[in-house]
């Protein structure tokens, strides 16, 4: 979803903080009717076809669901997309497309500020490293994977065991299908899943509007409604030179929703905390949201004053910079959603609630005993935290894709990681490398690490500068790593050498390293890659400590998953974990400030937006919209909302009504939604999204592609 940057003056901080007070309020008085509202990111192999049927008297069948699971498209960047036409269309989000737009361009050719269309499918640049999944079926391995983890193991053992059974499973997949293979954790441990996808790594640009129109309004009208946003990114994918042939595509519907209309959104959620107990989110609360924001607005001051320097700074920092400053205001919403007392109260009631229905059975009163485990693996992970965040990772648990530690900040010292850990964990038995290194992920590392993305110096230097002064700071000047790190010169210094020596800015030198193996890396006398290896040791060392405490939480929140499945059964759904999920909920305004706020916007409202502004910056209009006000038809609706259920990664998923034809695309939530991290309300939170009927206005009358206008109206399914 869109978020971005948290308001940094004082009467705009008080605003927000005024706003989200009074959602809070409308928050708690909902708890009482939350059952009412929409609730719920389900799977798809357990969808909710109950409660679907009670509420609104419609059971999607197994084919409506497969069709719309098989049209639903995962961004490795990170967001949600759906097939659109028998050729490959793909529709996603502008700020999902942003990374390969940003990647693309150049200074001469600034696909991010200025737009593009294809008109001809052989003018469609291919994306440096973009790689679509499509989820072709689930299989249940549960039964599997708690098998192979015997009790009685320590957790160091016991986290090597569950990753040998998880390659084993994942290779197997994949050389029985040909499909990338993932086994995914659900309700914390509770549940395996494998995720069989087809991949598509031939992608290409078809079309992207001008940011101004599609993040209109910019940070004041973020995370707000009613909006006025064209945040639609169109790419095609490819198969053997050609365009895709697709057996499962949405059929565009023209007219899009109406208000009260039963909608679906078909996505990928990235990540919930609503199972997590109360010492984790106390955590959260107290610590690692804290340590995330000190990050993100360090991050942000630096890119900022950055790109004010130049436009063709400006063009360069652009989508590192609106991805801090959408990571910062959404972790500012949630904090602030921790602290304040009465959602703190809810979610005490929540835990305490199972607890006393696990204490009253006596066969799974020792259950309880998982939330003291869980507190004392939060406690020994906190004591190496410092070590792993700065040079293990940011945060989280690695997983296949790369998340940079916090020091050292730079595109350049990824690759140098990823290929001095290539060289060590490719010889291992698949069972033992780190997932990022195993067979199943093979393809996906080496899309990455071949990546013919442009690297700029002087971004370079900047980023990988500040990340090493803030790891100076962080230990101090005279810690021995410190030192060693950056090796008698300043922060700047050190960075500047690091940049400049290293040969990996050259994809084939990458390659040359990659396919040489070990012998080639240590051999290359590299200054990038020996950083790499001078702060692997103790990198490694803390990882193994985080990955056999979440081992032991693993093991204590699927006990605790057991007695929940027990008391209540199977029909709850997982905190999201960025895998195909499905939700649902009607196209319906709400109420803020006694004041109602309706469910559809028009394009009459975006040039009185405009007005109301002077056209003046962030509410400037483009110019080709306003050559073309004449020939629009102003009542067509824009933007509208809905009470489904869903979070970051939601971005660019399709909403489909019940007869599975695409009526819209989620592009952000309001500011109410913030909550949603960790509890539901559907009082106020809304989904937001961009109506089918306001792309096709603009293709055809601003845009003048009526050609892809075309392609995506006839396409029948």
């Amino acid at each position: 979803m869109t978020f971005v940057r948290a308001l940094y003056d004082s009467r705009m901080y008080r605003w927000f903080c005024l706003q989200f007070r009074s959602s809070i309020l409308l928050f708690v008085v909902g708890m009482t009717t939350s059952a009412l509202a929409d609730e719920g990111m389900w799977l798809f192999n357990a969808p909710p076809l109950k409660q679907l049927k009670e509420k609104y008297q419609f059971e999607p069948s197994p084919q409506w669901l497969e069709h719309l699971q098989k049209a639903s498209v995962r961004f490795n960047s990170g967001g949600s997309g759906s097939f659109v036409s028998p050729n490959g269309l793909v529709i996603t989000n502008h700020h999902v497309g942003l990374d390969t737009l940003q990647k693309i361009s150049s200074e001469k050719n600034n696909y991010v500020r200025d737009g593009f269309y294809a008109r001809k499918q052989k003018e469609e640049p291919k994306a440096t490293d973009l790689e679509l999944n499509v989820l072709m079926s689930i299989e249940d391995v549960t039964d599997r994977v708690k098998a192979a983890v015997p009790s009685g193991l320590s957790a160091e053992d016991a986290n090597k065991a569950r990753g040998n059974i998880i390659a084993q499973i994942e290779n197997e997949s994949k050389q029985k299908t040909g499909l990338r293979s993932d086994v995914v954790t659900l309700y914390q441990g509770g549940v395996y899943n494998l995720y069989r996808y087809k991949r598509y790594d031939d992608v290409r640009l078809v079309f992207a509007p001008e940011q101004e129109a599609a993040f209109y309004g910019g940070d004041p009208d973020n995370f707000e409604y009613p909006r006025f946003d064209l945040d639609i990114c169109i790419f095609r994918a490819y198969e053997n030179g050609q365009p895709a042939k697709i057996e499962h595509f949405l059929k565009w519907n023209t007219r899009g929703p109406s208000d009260g209309e039963l909608t679906f959104v078909s996505g990928h959620p990235g990540k919930t905390d609503r199972q997590l107990t109360v010492s984790e989110l106390a955590e959260l609360r107290d610590r690692e949201n804290p340590y995330v924001l000190d990050m993100l607005k360090r991050r942000d001051v630096l890119l900022t004053s950055f790109a004010a320097r130049s436009f063709e700074n400006e063009r360069r920092a652009k989508e590192d910079l609106f991805g801090m400053r959408n990571a910062r205001k959404a972790f500012d919403g949630y904090l602030a959603a921790l602290l304040d007392p009465d959602i703190w109260r809810a979610i005490e009631a929540r835990e305490q609630k199972l607890r006393d229905a696990i204490n009253g059975n006596a066969q799974l009163q020792g259950t309880l005993a998982a939330y003291d485990r869980i507190k004392q693996a939060q406690d020994a992970t906190a004591k190496i935290l410092p070590v792993y965040h700065y040079f293990e990772q940011s945060r989280g648990r690695a997983t296949a894709t790369y998340r940079p530690p916090r020091a050292f900040y730079s595109t350049l010292f990824k690759y140098a990681r990823r290929l001095l850990r290539a060289g060590d964990e490719m010889p291992k038995p698949n069972g033992e490398r780190f997932p990022e290194f195993r067979d199943s992920s093979k393809e996906s590392l080496e899309l990455d690490l071949f990546s013919a993305q442009p690297i700029y110096d002087d971004f370079e230097i900047l980023t990988l500068t500040d990340s090493l002064t803030d790891m100076a700071t962080h230990f101090g000047a005279e810690d021995p790593v410190v030192k060693q790190v950056l090796a008698g010169k300043s922060p700047i210094d050190r960075a500047t050498e690091l940049v400049t020596g290293t040969k990996l800015k050259d994809v084939a030198v990458r390659k040359q390293l990659y396919t040489g193996g070990g012998a080639a890396v240590s051999a290359a006398n590299d200054p990038m890659i020996a950083l790499a290896k001078l702060v692997d040791g103790p990198a490694r060392d803390a990882r193994k400590v985080f990955e056999a405490q979440d081992e032991t939480k693993q093991q204590a929140y699927a006990d605790i998953a057991k007695a929940r499945f027990a008391l209540q059964g199977t029909s709850s759904y997982p905190d999201a974990t960025f895998t195909l999920r499905l939700s649902y909920g009607t196209v319906r305004g709400y109420e803020e400030n006694g004041k109602k706020i309706p469910a559809l916007t028009n394009f009459a409202g975006l040039f009185e937006r405009g007005a109301e502004h002077d056209n003046q910056p962030p509410f400037d209009i483009p110019k080709r919209w306003l050559d073309r006000k004449s020939k629009l038809n102003l009542n067509t609706p824009f933007n509208f909302v809905s009470d489904a259920d869903i979070i970051g990664g939601n971005s660019g998923s399709p909403v489909v009504n019940k007869a599975n034809e695409f009526v819209g695309i989620i592009f952000d939530g309001n500011i109410q939604s913030l909550v949603l991290d960790c509890i539901f309300s559907g009082k106020q939170a809304r989904a937001v999204s961009v109506d089918s009927a306001a792309i096709i206005e603009a293709l055809r009358k601003v845009y003048d592609a009526g050609a892809l206008a075309d392609e995506l109206e006839s396409a029948k399914k």
